[in-house]
């Protein structure tokens, strides 16, 4: 995928977590559930209330050895997003995100899941291009970018209770 110039490029790693330390470096935390409407081997569509704001968010599937994907993301009212929530596809996913910047300006984005994924704590970093480097937080264990079983649109059908 070329991301040159690219605005709606999301570049983003993701990590297993080890510890709760990243609770003492984190700058705020946000409740989100988030459910999808659609689900299919180039996209999927959900939509996220984040405390009292609602979104909408359609992402493409990365590339594969990739960590770039297609993102276009926009802010709706909390009242819609809560009637597409009741829309949405079975097995909703409720989790509360944890800020943490980290080294180069970055922010590692912790997410600690509740109901049938509780158990799992992932961090996401974002970055600006697939070949930025940055010091690993001492939290994360091993990366999980490339395997499936983490992504959120999986967790929603097969829960990490399940594994």
């Amino acid at each position: 995928m070329d991301n040159t110039n690219h605005k709606n490029i999301e570049i983003e790693r993701k990590f297993l977590v080890k510890d709760d330390s990243y609770q003492q470096s984190a700058t705020r935390s946000i409740l989100i559930e988030q459910g999808y409407l659609a689900l299919n081997e180039r996209c999927s569509v959900r939509v996220r209330l984040w405390d009292d704001k609602g979104f909408i968010t359609i992402k493409s599937k990365a590339v594969r050895g990739s960590f770039s994907r297609y993102e276009f993301e926009k802010e709706i009212p909390a009242s819609e997003a809560e009637q597409l929530l009741a829309l949405a596809m079975p097995g909703k996913i409720q989790k509360r995100r944890w800020i943490v910047p980290i080294d180069n300006n970055l922010t590692c984005e912790v997410d600690e899941f509740f109901g049938e994924n509780k158990g799992l704590v992932l961090a996401e970093i974002e970055l600006e291009s697939e070949q930025q480097t940055f010091i690993m937080p001492s939290f994360i264990s091993e990366e999980v970018t490339f395997d499936p079983r983490y992504f959120n649109s999986y967790l929603c059908q097969k829960p990490y209770s399940t594994w």
